[in-house]
C-alpha cells in the first residue's frame, strides 16, 4: 500500500517517516510533503494513496484547504498539536487523530484501525465532505502553534508556548525558554515562525527577535525613539523595538 505523509516541521517529518517505516515496512512511503501547494500537486498527478497521515497546520495554510478542493476519499490519520481542532474534526469523520508529540503506540493503534477499516465509499465521502465544509466554510478562527520542537542534548523536545521567552535568529533559529535555556530549532526564518504563532502572544521586535508576551515585564523609552524591553529573569537578552515599530508595540503591550 502507499502512505502519503504530510508534515511541515523537518524534525517531526523525519521522526514520523522513521516511525511509519518501522510499523509498516512493506508500505511505499510518499512525502513527507510540507505545504498545501505540494500536497495538491501530488494528489493531482499521482494515484490516490491508500492512507494519508497529515498534519493540520502546514507552512502555507491548513491541510483542509487542499482536501476541500480535491476529491479525497481515502482514510486520513491527522496529527496535530491542536487538540480542540482535531477533536472537532473526528466528531464528524474519524479514522484517528494523534496529538503531538506522537506516541509510537498511538500510531500503531491508528494503523491497526486502518487495517480493520472496511471502506463504505459513499458514506465515508459524505462524512468527509461534511467535515471539510464545517472546517473550511464555517470556521473563521485561525489556530496557532502551541508547541515547538527543538534540540536538547541528543533529544528532540517539545516546548509548550507557555515556556517560550523568544525566538532569536543568529545563523540558525534559537528558542530561548523562560528558565534560561537556549535550544536550536529547525525553523528556517522568523517570518515562518511569525506566521505560525498567535499575534496576541508574540511580537516581532526586529529582524532578530520574535518575543513572547510572558517574557516581558516592561520597557524603557530611549531618546532615539526606540524601546528597550525589560525581560523576566533569568532571560538576559537585550531586545529593542525600532522607532517605527514602537507605536505598534505600545498598543499591543497595553491591550494584551
Amino acid at each position: 500500500m502507499t502512505i502519503l505523509l504530510i508534515e511541515d516541521e523537518p524534525v517531526v517529518a523525519r521522526q514520523l517517516e522513521k516511525l511509519v517505516r518501522q510499523l509498516e515496512p512493506q508500505a511505499t512511503i510518499a512525502g513527507p510533503l510540507p505545504s498545501v501547494e505540494q500536497v495538491a500537486d501530488y494528489l493531482q498527478n499521482n494515484p490516490r494513496p491508500d492512507l494519508i497521515i497529515s498534519d493540520i497546520q502546514l507552512s502555507d495554510g491548513v491541510s483542509f484547504d487542499v482536501f476541500g478542493r480535491l476529491d479525497v476519499s481515502c482514510p486520513i490519520i491527522f496529527t496535530t498539536a491542536y487538540d480542540e481542532y482535531a477533536i472537532r474534526a473526528f466528531k464528524l469523520n474519524s479514522l484517528d487523530y494523534l496529538l503531538k508529540p506522537i506516541d509510537p503506540d498511538d500510531m500503531q493503534t491508528a494503523l491497526a484501525k486502518f487495517h480493520r477499516w472496511q471502506p463504505d465509499g459513499d458514506n465515508f465521502q459524505q462524512q468527509f465532505r461534511a467535515f471539510l465544509t464545517d472546517m473550511t466554510g464555517h470556521s473563521t478562527q485561525k489556530t496557532y502553534k502551541r508547541r515547538f520542537t527543538a534540540h536538547y542534548l541528543r533529544q528532540i523536545v517539545s516546548v509548550p508556548q507557555e515556556q517560550v521567552a523568544c525566538f532569536c535568529r543568529d545563523e540558525v533559529i534559537y528558542l530561548h525558554t523562560l528558565t534560561g535555556q537556549k535550544l536550536i530549532t529547525d525553523y528556517v526564518t522568523l517570518d515562518e515562525l511569525e506566521d505560525l504563532v498567535d499575534p496576541a502572544a508574540f511580537f516581532r521586535a526586529n529582524r532578530q527577535y520574535l518575543v513572547h508576551l510572558e517574557a516581558i515585564t516592561g520597557y524603557q523609552p530611549h531618546y532615539s525613539g526606540k524601546l528597550l524591553l525589560t525581560l523576566r529573569q533569568p532571560t538576559s537578552l537585550e531586545i529593542t523595538i525600532s522607532k517605527d515599530k514602537a507605536p505598534a508595540f505600545r498598543k499591543w503591550f497595553e491591550q494584551s
